[in-house]
């Protein structure tokens, strides 16, 4: 049967298979993810600059950040096979057009990600700590840091960066199918602008400094999606401008074929009528 003639309950037993299948593949990288969950928590404790004591405040907070990053391991793992499971199914909705530039994707997808991770950790969190601990001192506040609320202030800034950094890949697949063009967002450069900045202000602390830091990285993002869109909205024209010619093509064929159906009856129909 045709993928785009299935029923609806159809499509849910589909739906319903490819869920068991990303499922079996995410208990998998959770065993693969708690065995790597202890030398991640012990690394971020060793590259802590402020030789910060994490405290817990009771006895189930290791354990609950040993599952946390347990999950988020299991959940970067999965990423690339979980889209590509999205996109099989939701292809047969999909143009030509469409299901190419939603699948070559998925890797510059998981990429992306990995940076906006990297960012977040390595830039953004040491300067937010040191805001906040030199805000401490600047108070005479003694802080007693639960390892639980810890973790949790960096996987807040973590998840959203790596969410914010798909913002070419989005871009890219939008413009491809002709969503939107680098028109647009040029024209719209000063509000997404505002939102970035506003986004900024909100993951970091209140200094000048660090909402700068954090907004330029996210403006160059913009640019560079900006850049990418041409090419994808580029080649989404020619794509357009194909199919047309096709169309027309086509259309051309079956008005000729039609012709020739009607002289060939106009034909019968004069030799039935000498016979």
């Amino acid at each position: 049967m045709n993928p785009k003639e299935l029923t609806v309950i159809e499509h849910m037993e589909e739906l319903r298979k490819r869920l068991f299948f990303v499922s079996i593949f995410f208990v998998i990288a959770l065993f693969i993810g708690f065995y790597t969950a202890k030398p991640i928590i012990k690394f971020i404790q060793s590259k802590d600059v402020h030789n910060l004591t994490l405290n817990a405040f009771n006895v189930g907070e290791p354990l609950t950040v040993y599952l946390q990053v347990t999950f988020i391991v299991a959940c970067i793992i999965i990423s690339p096979l979980l889209l590509h499971q999205i996109w099989a199914f939701i292809t047969p909705g999909l143009h030509e057009t469409e299901r190419k530039a939603t699948l070559k994707y998925i890797p510059y997808s998981f990429l992306l990600c990995l940076g906006g991770i990297a960012f977040a950790y390595f830039v953004l969190f040491p300067f937010i700590m040191r805001f906040m601990v030199g805000l401490a001192g600047d108070l005479d506040i003694k802080q007693t840091i639960g390892i639980n609320a810890y973790f949790n202030f960096l996987f807040k800034l973590i998840v959203p960066f790596a969410l914010l950094f798909q913002l070419p890949v989005i871009a890219l697949f939008l413009s491809r199918i002709g969503l939107i063009n680098p028109t647009l967002m040029i024209k719209s450069r000063k509000y997404a602008y505002f939102v970035l900045l506003v986004i900024s202000i909100l993951l970091a602390p209140p200094d000048v400094v660090s909402n700068v830091i954090i907004a330029i990285p996210l403006f160059i993002l913009y640019e560079i999606s900006i850049v990418i869109a041409r090419v994808g909205y580029r080649k989404f024209e020619i794509a357009e401008a194909q199919r047309i010619k096709e169309e027309t093509e086509r259309e051309q064929q079956l008005q000729v074929e039609e012709l020739l159906e009607a002289q060939r009856r106009q034909i019968e129909e004069m030799q039935n009528i000498k016979e």
